[in-house]
């Protein structure tokens, strides 16, 4: 069979731009070579359908597809995973057109374009994502339909109609489905093997530049919904990963015991509630405001030895989870272990020697441990220091030519140096990693944390009242933390304001409120993993998997049971539209029951004259019956009162006494 018996040339155009229509994301995401090359596959198969071109032969076909696989492998390292795999699918779907000789090749691509629409949720799942996919197997549908549907070809307007009519059938399923179906650890989304690879947010280590590409970036980290009234601007430091191990360039997690125990926290003041979605970080961490409350902490969850809130399992996907917060606490104010002192203690031999006379000179100065932390955060009020995203690059000894000759610099530049000068002047310290601040959004009364509210700052430890929060970035730039990242770019305080000025008015309700609809989003689909699952289902009475099993089995199997009926219901006969053929039918119904049915080549007349001959008893009202239909059916001007007497007559038939003597087929 070729493929012009079928795939008709109007349904081949609307299968090309069915193709398009699924590939179009891809193109922003595949090396450009790989677009050019499926566009090629599609003008070659274009031109042998407009202008006869052969399609290629069995040894180009070969010759294509070993080359898709080495470019494929020397753009991305390897065949699999999640990016090298989709490309190779792109290009193997690209490819499948020019030998599509077979009804079988025909069903291979139209399965593919289902296949390669799911994998847009491997790179996507905002709500436009979910409608252009929608929208997008509407389409792959209607061509299905069109494929399988014989001579005549439907109208494409008819196999559009029908396909959404099937998509409706199949959303309350995967309702039930989604919502009862046990959920597992993880999308599947992040089983790739180089799933891992573009990782974002906050860095596993710190090194002069890192943070600054980090906040270049407007994607959300979290979003986060006080159950009272939120902390000032300047109180929200979300507290992440804590690094006290320094080289002389970059800052790391140092040596940890994995059976360390929780620090010595004391919790003053009210609590602080709160709920937060998180994006996945493919880490341990869970950033949490200031100190978590260990008394309320979420499932799955630990606070470690820095006091720092970790899951046990990585976060590979959103989630939700609630934490109570407490701003005003004391952290190990009885003192350290030898091991904790020493480490927030340690420094490179040769580090930093200007920073280390500078801060000799202020010991000699009789300066207590309070007094040299004032010293150095007075060091950069009063000298030229600026704040700034493009900092000049560092060399060898990055502290000193940043306290001395640059001056100019980020948070990880502030922080890094006030820590190495307080480690210079025997004060334990350490560097911590996390946001600060971030954005109130008045639609759904939520903030929103974003990649560019990245900070760090310090925390050093003092005689009696444990670890201390010091931000040496509002020495130098207080707008930062009074107002947040943006609104101290866009104030023009480092000269790098316009791409985070969102501006104000008609834009930035807008934004507000289609962030408010992924927050949504976010919080009932994407962040639907199994706790939030557990919790729901436990409201509802369903306590355990059996539950959850055999509910999901009823939802479904009723579903389908509908579904089955409506379309049973659909085989019936359509109901007549005028009242004289409503009333005929009525009569063809009781005779067909008596085992009389009217067959397909006989008309009224010749129906009525073999029912006359084997019921004369009621040859009578049998005749007005069909005098009275003909007339109201075939006469141009039909008599007022024919309905009224093939009403009486069908009633009376319909009441008449049966003889079946004489029953059965003439």
């Amino acid at each position: 069979m070729r493929v012009d018996d079928v795939l008709p040339r109007a349904t081949l155009l609307r299968m090309l731009a069915v193709l398009v229509l699924v590939l179009a994301p891809h193109a922003l995401r595949l090396p450009w070579w790989e677009s050019v090359a499926v566009a090629a596959s599609l003008l070659w198969r274009y031109a042998a359908l407009q202008r006869g071109w052969p399609l290629p032969g069995m040894a180009v076909r070969v010759i294509l597809t070993v080359a898709a696989f080495i470019a494929v492998y020397l753009s991305f390292g390897r065949i699999n995973g999640q990016h090298s795999g989709t490309a190779l699918l792109v290009l193997m779907t690209g490819f499948k057109l020019l030998e599509m000789r077979s009804r079988r090749d025909v069903m291979v691509v139209v399965f593919l374009l289902y296949f390669l629409l799911l994998t847009h949720f491997l790179f996507s799942q905002e709500i436009w994502t979910l409608l252009w996919m929608l929208s997008s197997a509407v389409m792959i549908t209607a061509l299905l339909i069109e494929i399988h549907h014989r001579e005549p070809l439907l109208p494409f307007r008819e196999t559009l109609r029908l396909s959404l009519r099937l998509t409706g059938q199949a959303l309350p399923v995967m309702l039930v489905i989604f919502v009862l179906f046990p959920r597992i650890p993880g999308p599947l989304w992040g089983l790739p093997a180089d799933a891992g690879a573009s990782r974002s947010g906050i860095p596993d280590s710190m090194s002069p530049g890192d943070i600054a590409d980090l906040i270049l970036s407007e994607a959300v980290a979290f979003r986060v919904q006080f159950e009272g009234t939120p902390p000032s601007q300047r109180d929200l430091y979300w507290r992440g990963p804590v690094f006290d191990f320094y080289d002389g360039r970059k800052w790391e997690i140092g040596f940890r015991r994995n059976d360390a125990p929780t620090p010595d926290m004391r919790f003053e003041g009210a609590a602080l509630p709160y709920e937060m979605v998180l994006e996945p970080t493919r880490t341990h961490w869970l950033f949490g405001l200031e100190l978590t409350d260990t008394a309320a902490l979420p499932p799955e969850t630990r606070v470690n030895s820095d006091a720092q809130l970790v899951a046990r399992k990585r976060v590979t996907e959103r989630r939700l989870y609630r934490a109570v917060a407490r701003t005003d606490f004391q952290l190990e104010p009885h003192g350290l272990s030898r091991w904790q002192e020493a480490s927030n203690l340690r420094l490179p031999d040769d580090v930093a020697p200007g920073a280390r006379a500078l801060v000799s000179g202020w010991r000699n100065d009789g300066l207590d441990d309070p007094a040299m932390i004032e010293r150095a955060l007075r060091y950069f009020r009063q000298e030229p220091f600026r704040y700034t995203l493009q900092p000049p690059l560092l060399g060898a000894q990055p502290v000193d030519e940043f306290l001395f000759q640059t001056r100019a610099g980020f948070c990880e530049h502030y922080a890094s140096s006030f820590v190495v000068m307080m480690r210079l002047a025997g004060i334990p310290s350490r560097v911590v990693v996390g946001y600060q601040g971030g954005e109130p959004n008045g639609v759904g009364g939520y903030w929103v944390v974003r990649q560019s509210d990245a900070h760090a700052w310090t925390e050093v430890w003092l005689e009696g009242v444990g670890w201390q929060r010091i931000d040496p970035t509002a020495a130098v730039s207080p707008d930062r933390i009074e107002q947040g990242f943006s609104e101290s770019i866009a104030g023009g305080g480092a000269g790098d304001a316009g791409f985070w000025d969102r501006g104000e008015g008609l834009w930035t309700a807008t934004v507000a409120r289609w962030d408010w609809l992924n927050a949504k989003w976010n919080r009932w689909v994407l962040a639907y993993g199994p706790e939030v699952q557990r919790d729901l289902l436990s409201r509802l009475g369903i306590d355990d998997w059996t539950e959850m099993v055999l509910w999901l089995t009823a939802g479904v199997t009723g579903l389908l049971a509908l579904i089955s009926l409506q379309l049973l219901r659909g085989l019936r006969p359509a109901r007549p539209a005028d009242a004289a053929s409503r009333e005929w039918r009525r009569l063809q119904r009781h005779f067909a029951r008596q085992g009389l049915p009217q067959r397909a080549h006989e008309g009224p007349r010749d129906f009525v004259r073999r029912l006359c001959t084997q019921r004369p008893e009621q040859a009578d009202l049998l005749t007005a019956a069909g005098t009275a239909y003909q007339q109201m059916r075939y006469l141009q001007v039909p008599d007022a009162t024919g309905l009224q007497r093939l009403r009486v007559a069908v009633n009376a038939l319909l009441k008449a006494p049966v003889d079946r003597s004489g029953a059965g087929p003439a």
